[in-house]
């Protein structure tokens, strides 16, 4: 008898020791905020490093902050440049301020951080940038190597500049060509590809800075540029004589250019994803910055959900207000405001070609908000 028990005993002693284990490196639930949000996810020790970042870091840290510290660029107009005045302003830029509009509620509370294209991918993967908004263009080895992709938000394509003057109108007149290009870009492969698939020859001359590489074309130096078309147009806006130079009809690659956020936090990821998503919607159902307070008593559905006044899209499990997009499209206005303004007839005349609405005969295209 006095054996079964000590049996017993021990079972007891080593299931205790087990479960006292266990339970030692356990992490409390935080308590929920007062104001009826998500829980903040607690934060791993090692901080700043995306490559160790969990579900709410990116999103605690840009709360506690109080401001999106968005990688972007100051020299590209029409993208991100310096207006008059001296802000920094663009296509891009407003991407980070409707998200700053959306989680904090002031779309003024971004830090640009300017970024050459070789420093785009380093930004992510140490978290330096809590978004990036640099007219970069998603691959693959890139969302794999560099962090997680959202959405598009402008379908682009590699193409070359000449100067009109220079008797190269085809493919087959670049053979031999001399062409400026930016290193660390894709710009860079695909060129390379390019020639190499047609048994061409060409001389790269490539620069690390985007100014100097257009400024060695301008100069005469090179009988070509290439990048995205949407840059081409931008750089050559603000040349002496923009007429002097033509972006031939060709297009050698797909470019879609994408927000993209450090790895690891999805629910930092999901937000981006779905401001980029709310400024599409807003567009194809008719909300702009004039008309968003309007149209909160729309009759449609789905403009009132849209909007946080009626149902939900998911803004309670992403830690946002009902109204976040609302807040958004009232900093910025819709996908369609913040192209013409940009990039639109009185700005840079980039034809929207794709990137016009699906109802209009482009591939812009955004998941229902529901």
């Amino acid at each position: 008898m006095f054996r079964k028990l000590s049996v017993v005993f021990s079972a007891v002693v080593v299931l205790g020791l087990l479960l006292t284990a266990c339970g030692a490196g356990a992490t409390p639930t935080p308590a929920a905020p007062s104001n009826g949000q998500p829980a903040p996810t607690e934060v791993p020790a090692d901080g700043g490093s995306s490559q160790g970042a969990g579900m709410g870091e990116i999103y605690n840290r840009v709360v506690d902050r109080g401001t999106v510290v968005c990688g972007g660029r100051t020299d590209l107009a029409g993208f991100g440049f310096l207006d008059d005045q001296g802000n920094n302003v663009g296509f891009d830029i407003d991407i980070c301020h409707a998200v700053a509009a959306a989680v904090l509620g002031d779309a003024n509370a971004i830090e640009v951080v300017p970024l050459t294209a070789a420093e785009r991918g380093p930004a992510l993967q140490t978290g330096e940038v809590d978004l990036l908004s640099r007219n970069v263009t998603w691959t693959s080895s890139r969302d794999a190597q560099w962090g997680n992709f959202t959405a598009t938000v402008f379908y682009d394509g590699q193409g070359f500049m000449v100067r009109k003057d220079s008797g190269i109108a085809s493919v087959d007149d670049l053979d031999g060509a001399t062409i400026c290009v930016t290193s660390g870009t894709t710009t860079e492969l695909n060129l390379a590809d390019f020639f190499s698939q047609r048994g061409m020859d060409f001389t790269p001359v490539v620069f690390e800075d985007t100014a100097t590489v257009y400024g060695t074309y301008e100069d005469g130096r090179c009988d070509a540029a290439t990048s995205d078309k949407s840059q081409l147009a931008s750089v050559r806006s603000g040349f002496e004589d923009p007429s002097a130079h033509e972006i031939l009809d060709i297009t050698i690659s797909k470019e879609p250019l994408t927000p993209a956020v450090p790895s690891g936090d999805d629910q930092w990821f999901d937000i981006v994803k779905m401001v980029v998503f709310g400024l599409i919607n807003a567009e194809e159902l008719g909300v702009t910055q004039a008309n968003v307070d309007d149209m909160m008593s729309s009759d449609n559905v789905s403009v009132r959900r849209l909007l946080g006044a009626e149902g939900e899209w998911g803004q309670a499990d992403l830690g946002l207000e009902p109204d976040a997009l609302a807040k958004a499209i009232s900093a910025v206005g819709n996908y369609g405001e913040i192209y013409d303004r940009y990039l639109g007839p009185d700005a840079l005349n980039i034809p929207r070609g794709p990137n016009r609405l699906w109802t209009d005969g482009g591939i812009l295209y955004a998941p229902p908000m529901r």
